[in-house]
């Protein structure tokens, strides 16, 4: 996974350095970027087989709407030991406090019992818990982007079963070459144009690079390898507007189109 990252990376790097080499020699002032967005994976915390979907890719659901469920036959026993456990342990307490009143009783007996009997009860709050969580609910509201195991398949601990983006999630990410960076400020709203696009949206700047990046040599001359470019992030004000991975120009104040 981490190597296909690297190489979106690289690719996305050498089509923006295209679009900017492109950019800086002609009248045209805007910067090329593109479109990318956070994801929230919804994974279960162990292994099961995925026996209900509630929902498809595209929809739209709310904080709290149920969206799968895994087997829970284990962690039903579970439960139902940790259940059997605690009835036992409530009677040893019961019998250690009746004899402690009497002074039939040690008060380390009773201390022993009244221990037993809270770690009974804290390990059938841990049972309840698992087998609630075999039934995965959204943590977020948002849209449902992708399902990467289907009713029947089993998936192992931590691995994604749904990916959901929510709108706050999207972000617009563009380079800018060294000698431009001055030029562009965290919270300062930029323009966003692309093909079809509504021609009034902007995105506000979250995040300004610290260390420069070369622009891949592959593309540029000798006299520009040296040049250095900087990654820029940006919240879109109209996050509907636009889609993953989709190309644009960004235009900052002063510079249009």
């Amino acid at each position: 996974m981490i190597a296909s990252r690297n190489v979106a990376r690289t690719v996305a790097l050498l089509l923006v350095a295209a679009s900017l080499a492109g950019c800086w020699d002609s009248k045209n002032p805007g910067y090329q970027g593109w479109v990318e967005a956070d994801m929230i994976f919804v994974s279960p915390d162990e292994q099961g087989r995925v026996v209900k979907l509630n929902v498809r890719e595209g929809d739209h659901v709310e904080a709290g709407a149920a969206l799968y469920a895994v087997d829970d036959d284990l962690q039903q026993a579970d439960l139902n030991q940790s259940n059997a456990t605690l009835a036992n342990a409530k009677q040893a307490y019961e019998r250690a406090a009746a004899l402690s009143k009497t002074g039939s009783g040690t008060q380390a007996n009773y201390d022993s019992a009244l221990a037993n009997l809270r770690v009974a009860e804290a390990r059938v709050n841990t049972s309840q818990t698992k087998l609630e969580r075999r039934r995965m609910k959204a943590p977020i509201a948002g849209t449902i982007q992708q399902i990467y195991f289907r009713e029947g398949e089993t998936v192992a601990a931590q691995r994604p079963v749904i990916s959901i983006l929510p709108p706050g999630n999207m972000k617009v990410r563009f380079f800018v070459p060294e000698p431009e960076l001055p030029k562009i400020k965290v919270g300062e709203d930029v323009r966003v144009t692309c093909d079809g696009c509504p021609g009034d949206i902007t995105a506000k700047v979250y995040f300004i690079a610290t260390m420069a990046e070369y622009t891949p040599p592959v593309i540029y001359s000798l006299d520009e390898r040296s040049k250095l470019v900087y990654l820029i992030q940006a919240r879109p004000n109209k996050p509907d507007s636009l889609r993953v991975g989709q190309p644009v120009s960004i235009f900052t104040n002063g510079k249009t189109p």
